[in-house]
């Protein structure tokens, strides 16, 4: 190296020199965790008990998210973290709004296990059964998998056009079931996606027709009621597990089942058990998996569940390049999740209240809780 190289030499290492004479400050040091913060999350959470309660503490206080009102996290069955905002605490009963779709999955479930229904047979709606009616090729598993072809908008615009609103508040309030089994087919049966809060008043409907034949709206809504409380609620020691009922006596499957936080995550855990909880399967394995395998027209969609997968579509319900493919998540209006990740023995429940347009910014805070906990696989 020739003497007119040092110049340029030392100017180049002059920075290194200087920094390490100084010390590499590094990365600024975390703020101080807000008072509670840290008492949020058990003392063996599986994960950073420091990192698990930033990130909950994001949830709660990070702009741009909306209102979080309850969080609570499992692993492994057990509480790693749970916080409520003021006014909200364990005995609040929450509104899942779509989450209860699920819900009314594993019911449709409990009635396939018992062979009163068929996944591949045209389900008991008279108006369907008419000669000649094309919806009488429309099958229970097609309707699960929200491809039943029927005409059904949902979140139109203007608003009090879509389907949703019309069914519960507008002409089809008092029957919303029969509004819903009104509508014709806009596709053929099984080809196209159409996600639809009135197929899930469908598949309520099936339910009481199944358990009150010929029934008053009364005998219809204490025979889905009791089966509710018998094949779901009791076993899984979740009282609050309950739904709401229009005038005919069909529950509001779609929309209208609530529970506390620590009861949705019991649904949450039944389906990370595939079916089961205590030993006893309260629908079939096979049952469960089906709920969370992809349908054949939406690679994010299961049966009355979405799934961590790339959509095909421009919404991005959760976090498939975050997370693993096979979690899954009950998702409701206004930003309630319970998020299941089998493959990390975890259940994430979010409940509050946030816009479409905050959406997003919510879920990647929710993947931040999930990314704290490393895949068994």
């Amino acid at each position: 190296m020739t003497p007119r190289h040092f110049p340029s030499l030392a100017a180049a290492l002059l920075p290194a020199l200087l920094l390490a004479a100084c010390g590499d400050p590094g990365p600024p040091p975390e703020p101080p965790l807000p008072p509670g913060a840290l008492e949020a999350v058990s003392a063996d959470p599986g994960a950073s008990r420091e990192k698990l309660a930033r990130a909950v503490d994001a949830l709660f206080n990070d702009e741009g998210i909306g209102e979080t009102r309850a969080v609570l996290v499992l692993h492994d069955g057990e509480i790693a973290a749970e916080r409520y905002e003021a006014g909200y605490g364990k005995q609040t009963p929450f509104i899942g709004w779509s989450m209860s779709k699920t819900v009314t999955g594993l019911l449709i479930g409990a009635l396939v296990a018992e062979g009163r229904l068929h996944l591949d047979r045209s389900p008991p709606i008279p108006a369907w059964q008419r000669s000649g009616d094309p919806r009488g090729e429309i099958t229970l598993r097609q309707l699960l998998q929200m491809r039943s072809g029927l005409r059904h908008q949902e979140m139109a615009d203007p608003i009090y056009t879509s389907g949703e609103v019309r069914m519960m508040f507008l002409d089809g309030r008092d029957d919303m079931a029969a509004w819903a089994e009104a509508a014709p087919l806009e596709h053929e049966a099984g080809r196209v996606f159409q996600y639809s809060t009135p197929t899930a008043m469908i598949l309520s409907d099936i339910a009481a027709r199944i358990l009150a034949p010929d029934g008053s709206a009364d005998e219809r809504r204490a025979a889905v009621d009791e089966f509710m409380v018998s094949r779901l609620s009791a076993p899984l020691r979740a009282p609050s597990l309950r739904g709401e009922y229009d005038a005919s006596g069909t529950m509001l499957g779609g929309s209208m089942i609530w529970a506390t936080a620590r009861d949705w995550a019991k649904v949450g855990e039944l389906m990370r058990h595939k079916g089961s909880v205590r030993g006893t399967q309260l629908v079939p394995r096979s049952w469960a998996e089906f709920m969370t395998r992809p349908s054949p027209r939406k690679a994010d969609y299961g049966a009355m569940t979405w799934l961590n997968r790339k959509s095909d579509s421009e919404k991005v319900v959760l976090f498939p390049d975050q997370g693993p493919a096979d979690a899954f998540a009950l998702v409701g209006h206004l930003g309630q999740y319970v998020i299941v990740s089998p493959s990390q023995g975890l259940t994430i429940v979010r409940l509050g209240h946030t816009e479409d347009s905050q959406r997003r910014a919510l879920v990647d805070d929710l993947a931040k809780i999930a990314a704290l906990y490393p895949s068994r696989k």
